[in-house]
């Protein structure tokens, strides 16, 4: 499509989502993924509007910012992941690897894990958790702990059984300037999934998932 086409077939689009969603068009945000220019560029920030405002799911709340980021601040495609984790937290320590904005670590706090460990590269996204956190009134900081990390380094220093449930949802490619090596889940996959299966009690239960679209599991 050309530049003029693209343009026509969005502004269709959103008639008909503004028609049969009974949205008026000017409140609904539109955003669109390129392809990079190279598999080392990152993408950025694209707005300064700090539009936030909250949302509900399964009772609980969350912080969205639907102008400023190129993602929202809440993945809908793990709703129901999200819902199996506070159904087995009760009782067990929890670690949320790549955690975003920490809707798994809310989710489980609200299941009655008897810690919740948040851990992500991003000081923006771990502060954007924090926030989460207290929206839904889980304050206790001795229970739920907040870490600014490279995870790839980061569960190099877990002790065996550490935690009873983990949470880990990579990105596909990283190489942020923060990070020590570049992250490649197709190539690093295996050697997370160990770490996090040594960090586990016996018993314990690990939620991995990915996006990557040529993934195949390293068995």
């Amino acid at each position: 499509l050309t530049e003029a086409e693209h343009a026509a077939w969005l502004q269709g689009t959103l008639q008909v989502i503004a028609e049969v969603l009974q949205v008026p068009e000017e409140n609904i945000y539109t955003k669109e993924r390129r392809r990079k220019a190279d598999r080392f560029s990152q993408y950025q920030k694209i707005g300064s509007e700090a539009a936030f405002f909250t949302v509900q799911e399964g009772g609980l709340q969350f912080w969205v910012n639907l102008s400023d980021y190129l993602d929202t601040g809440l993945f809908l495609d793990h709703r129901i992941t999200r819902q199996m984790v506070r159904q087995e937290a009760a009782g067990r320590r929890v670690l949320n690897l790549f955690a975003y904005t920490g809707s798994f670590s809310v989710y489980a706090a609200a299941g009655g894990a008897s810690e919740v460990v948040t851990v992500d590269l991003s000081n923006t996204y771990i502060n954007w958790a924090k926030r989460n956190f207290a929206l839904n009134g889980f304050t206790d900081e001795r229970k739920y702990h907040f870490v600014v990390a490279d995870v790839l380094q980061y569960i190099k220093s877990l002790p065996a059984g550490r935690f009873d449930l983990i949470i880990m949802d990579p990105p596909t490619f990283s190489n942020s300037k923060k990070m020590k090596d570049i992250l490649d889940i197709q190539r690093d996959h295996a050697e997370l999934i160990n770490r996090c299966m040594h960090a586990l009690q016996p018993g314990g239960v690990l939620y991995f998932s990915t996006n990557a679209r040529r993934f195949q599991l390293n068995r």
